[in-house]
């Protein structure tokens, strides 16, 4: 088989088991496991999908600029937005990720609610002033333009003096075994500070974050509390997150926290 029919097949595969195992296939073609690790290297450089211990995973396609994010997904995002405001309770600390999703959140806040928010997102911050009740705090550091996020030293060191009841968070990726992922580094880190930050992390992920990767590791995916997930999420899928320790919190219903302690 010629490299470009093999790069062709596992394309193939990944495409329709939705992950690639290298010594599965390089078993199954009955060539080397460096001979398929060598097609994935060139794969991933090529952009078409994300390796990961052992494999492959699609890369994601939420790894684009906000702008572009704003137009994928736009209806699931809404519906986890809403989801996921419905779960903040009154005088709640609450720490909110930047993103299209984490917007959506914020346009289903209810005039009369009092909490304080805090964000190193500007766009988020500024999309909470019509809130009378709700106070903000806004997080410093760099700003990351393509998602508009503060991230960096100054922004870790601010979230040290934190003590929130939930982070809201966004990931570009989520697989039980890849964990949740971004595209950036420094943007991991913070999300990672950020979470440590809160009793409870909730993912808010709309279908084309799932079962996919992005390079840099946030954190595991059972170090989470919960998952927002819209209504047409599979079930094998709802079923992993549940085995993985997350409440599942699914658009459309009625949700309720079981109430996590630090």
């Amino acid at each position: 088989m010629l490299t470009q029919e093999r790069k062709r097949y596992l394309l193939q595969v990944l495409k329709q088991q939705g992950k690639l195992e290298a010594k599965a296939v390089a078993a199954e073609l009955g060539l080397s496991d460096d001979t398929i690790r060598r097609d994935l290297r060139e794969l991933a450089a090529a952009g078409m999908l994300q390796r990961v211990h052992g494999g492959a995973l699609p890369k994601s396609p939420a790894e684009a600029d906000l702008d572009a994010r704003k137009s994928i997904a736009s209806g699931s995002k809404q519906e986890i937005g809403k989801t996921a405001a419905g779960l903040i309770k009154p005088d709640q600390v609450v720490i909110v990720d930047g993103g299209t999703t984490a917007m959506q959140l914020v346009k289903n806040l209810r005039q009369d609610q009092k909490n304080t928010i805090v964000t190193h997102s500007p766009t988020i911050a500024v999309a909470l002033s019509p809130y009378p009740l709700i106070t903000v705090i806004m997080i410093g550091g760099t700003l990351f333009r393509h998602s508009m996020v503060n991230i960096g030293a100054a922004t870790v060191e601010a979230a040290s003096h934190i003590h929130a009841d939930t982070f809201f968070m966004g990931v570009t990726g989520v697989d039980v075994k890849a964990g949740l992922s971004t595209g950036d580094l420094e943007e991991a880190y913070v999300k990672r500070a950020l979470s440590l930050r809160a009793a409870d992390t909730i993912v808010m992920a709309s279908s084309e974050k799932l079962q996919v990767a992005s390079p840099y590791v946030v954190m595991p995916l059972e170090k989470a509390s919960g998952i927002v997930l819209e209504k047409n999420t599979s079930s094998p899928f709802k079923k992993l997150m549940k085995q993985s320790g997350l409440d599942v919190f699914v658009g459309g219903k009625n949700n309720e926290r079981k109430g996590h302690v630090l």
